[in-house]
């Protein structure tokens, strides 16, 4: 098939490798994006992770607790254009659709937006009648619900990128805990809470690649297995949110860090969702 220059722009800007890698690589896998990036890094490209939410484009990001930091709601309002997004009507409907979940807490996406709006219109049917209102298309693209014994929000500046951390004790130390660790979700991207949170067409791609890679460097064929079980454990350590790293200090991980904090203390769940 032809490879556009848009696809090729596309795939540059997923992975970080050149233009013309990528279009080597799109040419090779006949335009299959995914089979791409495994090209690339097969030929030992160092590349970005591809992650769902660089589908969004412009728009709002908004990650909130309950008053009782029991449960909190993270969503994603996407609009056309970034002069919108910056809007002050845009910014407060957005706080609204907030408002909404944190009262009601539907489980999903579809409750969210059957949800009344007020007297008149669903959320649904808001968001339609805002689309009239401001001119662009807009799309409730992403909600989710995280729940625990304190549940921690954490907001970057401009609300492009949001995190939720569940933790299983709550507590004033443990609140600060919680807000490192959602900011250590913020700039490090985990895939999983653990390996076991990595499912297992993701390992069996983590095993070829590191496998093949071991094969280009020369090593003996009997060895690449145990050489890309290596990298698969430091893949998990990069990957997986108790295993990485802890950012403030990088000589202990985030588990051994909430640890640290308090005997017992451990993530029960989190969310991330980013625009870029």
């Amino acid at each position: 098939m032809a490879i556009t220059a848009a696809d090729v722009n596309k795939l540059r800007q997923q992975t970080g490798a050149g233009m013309m890698d990528c279009k080597n690589a799109l040419t090779e896998a006949n335009g299959d994006f995914e089979a791409a990036i495994d090209i690339l890094r097969k030929k030992g490209q160092k590349i970005a992770a591809k992650r769902g939410e660089n589908e969004a484009r412009e728009g709002l990001i908004v990650a909130e607790a309950t008053k009782d930091g029991k449960v909190g709601i993270i969503l994603t309002l996407n609009c056309e254009t970034d002069f919108v997004a910056r809007n002050e009507n845009y910014v407060n409907f957005v706080q609204s659709l907030v408002n909404i979940a944190l009262d009601k807490l539907p489980a999903n996406i579809d409750e969210l937006l059957a949800l009344p709006y007020d007297d008149k219109l669903t959320v649904a049917e808001k968001i339609t009648e805002q689309v009239g209102v401001i001119g662009e298309k807009l799309d409730l693209s992403k909600y989710a619900v995280v729940k625990g014994e304190l549940v921690v929000a954490y907001n970057h500046p401009g609300n492009q990128l949001a995190t939720l951390v569940g933790l299983n004790k709550a507590g004033a130390n443990i609140e600060d805990a919680g807000k490192q660790v959602a900011m250590q979700v913020a700039a490090m991207a985990p895939l999983a809470l653990n390996k076991d949170g990595i499912d297992q067409n993701t390992i069996d791609r983590e095993i070829e690649i590191g496998k093949e890679l071991a094969i280009q460097e020369g090593k003996p064929a009997d060895m690449a297995e145990k050489i890309s079980l290596g990298r698969l454990n430091k893949f998990f350590q990069e990957n997986t949110l108790l295993s990485q790293a802890f950012v403030r200090d990088n000589k202990v991980t985030v588990e051994e860090f909430l640890n640290q904090t308090e005997k017992g203390l451990t993530v029960t769940a989190f969310e991330r969702f980013s625009m870029r």
